[in-house]
C-alpha cells in the first residue's frame, strides 16, 4: 500500500484563546502549534501532507517546504474543512499519487500526536480492511470532547458532540471513550459521505465525525483504534489546556535529551525547545533557557543561563547569568562567563570571557581572554560594524572596541581604553587621558557651598 496522504484540519479561530493570533500558531516549546502534528505526519513517511487553513491563509509562512495548503471558505466545522481537503487532494495530484492509499486527518489543535500514533492507526486501519477507523482514547474527565457510541456488540455507531448544550444526552455525556479528532479513511468512502453530511446540530456546523455514521449506513466497517497514551491526543481549546500541553511537551524533551545521556539537574526549572540539540555529559543547571535552533555540544556546562538560536561546541562552559543571542558560536573550551552577552560572534577555542562583558558581531581567535566590561561597540547610529580579536589576545578591565576596529595576535590593551584603531600584533593599545590630581578640591566644594 501507498503512503498515506495525511490532512491536518487548523482552519479554525480558536475563540476560547482570546486571542488576535490563530489558535494553531501559538507556541509549544518553539514551535507553532501546528508544525507538532506535521512534523509527526513527515516522520510517519506520509505521501503528501495537506495543511487546511482558513481565507487569510495565516499559516502558509510557517509550513516546511512540500506541505500543501488548502482553504475552508468559510467556517462550517471540521466537515467544511474536510471537503476542502479533498478537493485540493483530487485537483492537485502530483505524479505518482496513488488515489486508492489511505487518508488520516489529524487536527492542528492536537499537537503531540507522534508518529508512532499514525502509523500504528494506518497499520489498524488496513489490517481490519475497515472503511474507517477513528482513534480513541479513554478520560477521567471528557468534559468538552466528543463521546464514541458503541452499540451492544462494541461496534462504533458514531460520535456525540458535547460543544454546547443540546448536543449530548446525559447519557452519551457519561461516556469516558473520547473522539481524539484522528480518523483514517478509505477515500472513496470519506468521498461518498461527506456530502451527505448535515449541520442539524446546536453550532449549524458540518461534524466530520458524522462521516462514520453514514459510512456505517452504507454497510461498511466503522473501526475504533484505541490510543493507550491519552497525552498524544489532548487537544487545545483554551489558554490553560495550551499550558498543560506545553508542560508534556517539555516533559518529553526533558526525557528525551536525559535519557541520551544530558544530565538536567532540576528539569522543572528548565525550559528547552523542541529543535534544541545537546551533547551526552552536557550538565544543564537550573533556572536555564534553550531556545530556537541551538546546539550544544557534549562534555559543556551551562549555569542559570538563555540561549537563543547559537552553537556552543563541546567542553564549554556558560554562565551563570549569560546570554548567548541568534548567531553566536562558542568553540570548544571556549567560556562566557556571569552576566556576558554574546551576539552575533564567533569566538574561539579556549577563549575565556569571564564576566560583565558584551561582545556583539566579533571574530575572536583561539586562547584570548576578554577582561571584565570588555564592550564591543558595534553600532554607529546607522550600521553595524564587526570587531576583530586575534588569538591569545588580553584586554584589560573596562576596555571599549569601537568597531571596525582589528587587534592583532597577542595584543593587549590597557585597563579603561576606548580603542579606536587597530592595534598590531603584540601590541599594547592605551587610549585613555592622562590623570590629572586636583589639589585641595575638598576644601574649594566647601567653600563655594
Amino acid at each position: 500500500m501507498s503512503a498515506p496522504s495525511v490532512v491536518i484540519l487548523a482552519a479554525g479561530k480558536g475563540t476560547r484563546m482570546r486571542s488576535e493570533v490563530p489558535k494553531v500558531l501559538h507556541e509549544i516549546c518553539g514551535r507553532p502549534m501546528v508544525l507538532w502534528p506535521v512534523l509527526a505526519a513527515l516522520e510517519a513517511g506520509a505521501g503528501r501532507v495537506l495543511v487546511v487553513d482558513s481565507p487569510e491563509r495565516a499559516l502558509a509562512d510557517v509550513l516546511p517546504e512540500g506541505v500543501e495548503l488548502a482553504v475552508q471558505p468559510q467556517p462550517n466545522g471540521t466537515g467544511g474543512a474536510a471537503v476542502a481537503a479533498m478537493s485540493k487532494l483530487d485537483s492537485e495530484a502530483p505524479p505518482g499519487f496513488d488515489p486508492a492509499a489511505p487518508i488520516v486527518i489529524l487536527s492542528g489543535d492536537v499537537p503531540l500526536v507522534s508518529a508512532d500514533v499514525i502509523t500504528a492507526l494506518v497499520q489498524a486501519h488496513l489490517e481490519r480492511g475497515a472503511a474507517a477507523t477513528m482513534a480513541t482514547t479513554i478520560l477521567d474527565d471528557p468534559a468538552g470532547y466528543g463521546r464514541v457510541v458503541r452499540d451492544a456488540g462494541g461496534a462504533v455507531t458514531g460520535v456525540v458532540e458535547t460543544k454546547r448544550p443540546g448536543d449530548a444526552s446525559e447519557a452519551e455525556l457519561a461516556i469516558r471513550e473520547v473522539n481524539t479528532g484522528i480518523f483514517a479513511f478509505e477515500p472513496r468512502a470519506l468521498r461518498g459521505a461527506l456530502p451527505r453530511l448535515s449541520a442539524e446540530n446546536a453550532q449549524g456546523e458540518l461534524y466530520l465525525p458524522q462521516a462514520l455514521e453514514e459510512i456505517r449506513a452504507e454497510g461498511m466497517d466503522v473501526a475504533a483504534h484505541v490510543v493507550d497514551d491519552r497525552r498524544v491526543v489532548l487537544g487545545v481549546n483554551d489558554r490553560v489546556a495550551l499550558a498543560q500541553l506545553r508542560r508534556l511537551a517539555q516533559d518529553a524533551i526533558h526525557e528525551r535529551h536525559m535519557r541520551a545521556g544530558v544530565g538536567i539537574v532540576d528539569p522543572a526549572a528548565t525550559v528547552i525547545d523542541a529543535d534544541v540539540e545537546i551533547g551526552r555529559d552536557t550538565v544543564i543547571e537550573p533556572f536555564t533557557t534553550i531556545r530556537g535552533a541551538t546546539r550544544i555540544g557534549s562534555g559543556c556546562v551551562v549555569r542559570h543561563s538563555y540561549l537563543l538560536d547559537c552553537v556552543v561546541e563541546d567542553g564549554a562552559s556558560v554562565g551563570p547569568f549569560a546570554y548567548l543571542r541568534p548567531g553566536t558560536v562558542l568553540r570548544a573550551g571556549a567560556k562566557a562567563g556571569s552576566f556576558v552577552e554574546v551576539k552575533n560572534s564567533d569566538i574561539g577555542a579556549g577563549t575565556k570571557i569571564p564576566h560583565l562583558s558584551y561582545i556583539g558581531d566579533a571574530d575572536v581567535g583561539e586562547g584570548t581572554n576578554l577582561g571584565a566590561a570588555t564592550i564591543t561597540a558595534n553600532y554607529d547610529g546607522r550600521d553595524k560594524h564587526r570587531t576583530t580579536i586575534g588569538s591569545r589576545v588580553q584586554t584589560s578591565v573596562d576596555t571599549t572596541l569601537v568597531a571596525p576596529v582589528t587587534l592583532g595576535d597577542e595584543a593587549r590593551t590597557g585597563a579603561g581604553s576606548v580603542i579606536t584603531e587597530d592595534v598590531p600584533a603584540g601590541a599594547l593599545g592605551i587610549a585613555r587621558e592622562r590623570q590629572t590630581n586636583i589639589e585641595g578640591y575638598a576644601d574649594r566644594r566647601r567653600e563655594s557651598r
